[in-house]
């Protein structure tokens, strides 16, 4: 795992420490600098990148557009803040980021969302997510009608969007969960996202769902 903290030591050294405390989990590099991020990814090539979405020169949101572009199988991204409710998450998420953590995360909270990423799933807060839609969301025009989502898709999309992990999803639909793994895929790469996180956002930003409700 990688971090990236510009000017916040105390927080830093907090989160090595959390992180370095379990057995499967390990900091292999820092950087104060969103600029200093990709070429340090490439030559440690960590599972995760802690990225404060606030740094100079280069900030967080850039940076996981670099990131995210510099390479085929790029580590998963998750964006620390002190704030939920900041337009700089939203973008980071917008840009690739498959979650936030917040900066005050309890050393539970920590390391679950940590594993979690690595594991390939998104840290989805679909409360929050709706209020950043609310307040910074812009439109993505046409972008669902352009996917051609089939109509299971489409509630398997809207499910999401709440929240609900696969097994609950198969639950309320009831059909098995391998078979929301494939309607979840076919979201995924008709949407052309990475992750729930994206998927999400983009039913937002289309006008699909509403923050409204």
């Amino acid at each position: 795992m990688v971090t990236t903290f510009e000017n916040d030591e105390y927080v830093y050294e907090a989160l090595r420490a959390i992180i370095d405390a379990q057995p499967d989990l390990r900091v292999v590099g820092e950087a104060a600098d969103g600029a200093e991020v990709p070429p340090l990814v490439a030559r440690l090539r960590p599972r995760v990148v802690l990225m404060d979405v606030r740094m100079p020169a280069i900030d967080g949101i850039q940076a996981t557009r670099l990131l995210l572009a510099a390479s085929a199988d790029p580590p998963r991204v998750l964006v620390v803040t002190t704030f939920e409710n900041d337009e700089y998450v939203y973008e980071a998420l917008r840009a690739g980021a498959s979650g936030f953590l917040l900066k005050r995360a309890r050393p539970a909270e920590v390391v679950t969302a940590v594993r979690a990423v690595a594991a390939g799933d998104s840290l989805l807060f679909p409360a929050a997510i709706r209020r950043l839609a609310g307040a910074y969301g812009g439109s993505g025009g046409d972008r669902l009608r352009a996917a051609r989502l089939t109509e299971r898709e489409a509630e398997v999309l809207r499910l999401m969007t709440t929240g609900l992990s696969n097994t609950e999803i198969a639950g309320q639909l009831v059909v098995g969960v391998e078979t929301v793994k494939t309607h979840v895929g076919n979201v995924l790469a008709k949407l052309g996202v990475r992750d729930r996180t994206q998927a999400v956002i983009a039913a937002y930003e289309s006008g699909f769902v509403t923050p409204s409700g």
